[in-house]
C-alpha cells in the first residue's frame, strides 16, 4: 500500500476527528458524502444530513474523541479505517462516555479529495474493553 495514500487517509480522519470536536459543518460538509449511509452504535440509519444536522442544532457536543487504535487499507480509489474512539460529550442535554469502534468507507473523488460513502460505529463491550 503507497505511503502517501496511507497519510491521506491519516490527514482526513484527523481533519474529521477536529471538525467533530467543534462542530465544524463547513469541514464536515467537506469530508461527508451526499451518499452517506452511517449506521450508530443504536443500529439506525443516518445519512449526511442527518449527521449535519446533529452539529447545527447543537443536540449532540462531543468533547473527547480519543483514538487508540488504527487501522487503514486503501488503493488509489477506496479506503477503509477501522478505529477505537473513547466518545465523551452530551446527546441532547445528556452526558454520555463511550468504548467505540468506527469503521469508515472514504472514496477518491475525481478531484482528488476524499470523502466517507459509509460508516458504522459499535459499542467495545467484551474482553478488548
Amino acid at each position: 500500500m503507497p505511503s502517501d495514500l496511507r497519510e491521506q487517509i491519516r490527514a482526513v480522519e484527523e481533519r474529521l476527528r477536529l471538525a467533530m470536536l467543534v462542530s465544524d459543518q463547513i469541514v464536515l460538509d467537506e469530508l461527508i458524502s451526499p451518499e452517506l449511509l452511517f449506521t450508530n452504535h443504536f443500529g439506525q440509519l443516518c445519512g449526511k444530513e442527518d449527521d449535519l444536522a446533529l452539529h447545527r442544532s447543537g443536540v449532540l457536543k462531543i468533547s473527547q474523541l480519543q483514538a487508540s487504535e488504527q487501522h487503514i487499507q486503501v488503493d488509489a480509489q477506496l479506503a477503509i479505517v477501522s478505529v477505537r474512539m473513547a466518545v465523551a460529550g452530551s446527546y441532547d442535554g445528556y452526558a454520555f462516555s463511550e468504548d467505540l469502534r468506527y469503521t469508515r468507507v472514504w472514496r477518491n473523488a475525481a478531484d482528488g479529495k476524499w470523502a466517507i460513502v459509509a460508516g458504522h460505529s459499535s459499542r467495545i463491550t467484551g474482553p478488548e474493553a
